[in-house]
């Protein structure tokens, strides 16, 4: 009798597989590309962590230099809440801070459409200028190529960052342990669906706006008020949603997750929403959210912290990491038992970021 091997995943087909949406939702077969195809070829120690950005040799005075970049491929291109030229500023910001670091320069890269109009392509770069003084950094660099009508969609924009990591500070997917209470800054889901309501041309009560937001003054707050070593780890659940981003550091760190329902923030448009168009708001993507993995003892503080900042005054306590083997994401219902919370698999909202 022939039997598969727990937690057997079937490789790639490198030879006469193609690239689907699904590839790039920040799920499952985004995992399996990056670790069998780009993680194989590239192989080194700080690609090997597996986080949003490398930390990488020391500057001086303790502190290590940190560099991460993010392609922007949003549509629609202008959205409630933002634009590509913000969400590509804060984008890359995030990356960084959710490493601990102090975000300082970008570099920008453009693949411009033939035949766009330059009246939105300035509108784009103001508000990309705007959201990168707002964040405190500077594009010190970049590059712009045009392709022919038709190849381009408009704009694409990718950005890459550098920032400086104090001393003392260390979070990582790996470093969440059994115990660890989970925090997120605020309510779920508004970004994805700001994208799907434009797009879908739906019309609610009160306008679905985006989250989008650089997070790097959130964190020094965060970490002005607890010790380093108690923030375990930082992430921003963006492509996957929450549900996703959980699951990515509950396989880092070997542990489970446990969930309340109850606890995590979404607003009553997003809720309507995602039941409308058949969807599960804790995949949807956020571009403005923090969630912290953090010493228990050290978690009252931390959340405090959060509220106390425009960007973290809806953050709740959601949850707390467990000791599983099988590394699984539960969450509590509302009506007593409980659910699993798998990996997104396949493309549930494609181009939102």
């Amino acid at each position: 009798m022939n039997t598969v091997k727990p937690g057997y995943v079937r490789p790639l087909d490198l030879r006469n597989g193609r690239v689907d949406l699904g590839f790039g939702a920040g799920g499952r077969a985004m995992a399996q590309l990056i670790s069998e195809l780009f993680a194989r070829a590239f192989a080194n120690d700080y690609l090997a962590r597996s986080d949003d950005g490398a930390v990488l040799p020391a500057l001086g005075q303790g502190e290590r230099l940190v560099m991460a970049t993010d392609a922007h491929v949003v549509s629609p291109l202008f959205f409630p809440g933002g634009d590509i030229g913000s969400l590509s500023v804060h984008g890359t910001v995030n990356d960084l801070a959710v490493m601990g670091a102090r975000p300082l320069y970008l570099a920008a890269s453009f693949i411009l459409e033939e035949g766009y109009p330059l009246a939105d392509l300035a509108r784009i770069v103001d508000s990309m200028a705007t959201a990168a003084r707002a964040a405190g950094v500077m594009v010190v660099t970049g590059d712009t190529k045009v392709v022919e009508q038709g190849k381009g969609d408009g704009v694409f924009i990718t950005t890459t960052g550098v920032g400086a990591l104090p001393a003392g500070r260390d979070p990582g997917g790996a470093r969440a342990r059994p115990g660890d209470v989970v925090l997120l800054s605020g309510r779920i889901g508004d970004h994805g669906m700001a994208i799907m309501a434009q797009r879908e041309s739906l019309a609610f009560d009160s306008e679905i706006v985006s989250d989008s937001a650089a997070l790097n003054g959130l964190v020094e707050a965060l970490y002005a008020a607890v010790p380093a070593e108690a923030v375990r780890v930082l992430r921003d659940p963006t492509r996957g949603g929450l549900a996703t981003t959980l699951n990515e550091i509950a396989t880092q760190s070997g542990v489970g997750m446990e969930l309340d329902e109850a606890a995590i923030p979404i607003s009553s448009q997003v809720h309507a929403a995602c039941e409308l168009l058949g969807l599960d708001p804790l995949y949807v993507a956020n571009e403005g959210k923090l969630v912290v993995l953090c010493a228990p003892e050290h978690a009252e503080a931390a959340l405090a912290a959060l509220r106390a900042h425009p960007l973290g005054a809806e953050a709740a306590r959601i949850g707390a990491a467990t000791a599983d083997p099988q590394h699984f994401v539960q969450i509590r219902t509302g009506f007593g038992g409980r659910r699993m919370v798998d990996w997104l698999a396949g493309e549930q909202l494609p181009r939102i970021c």
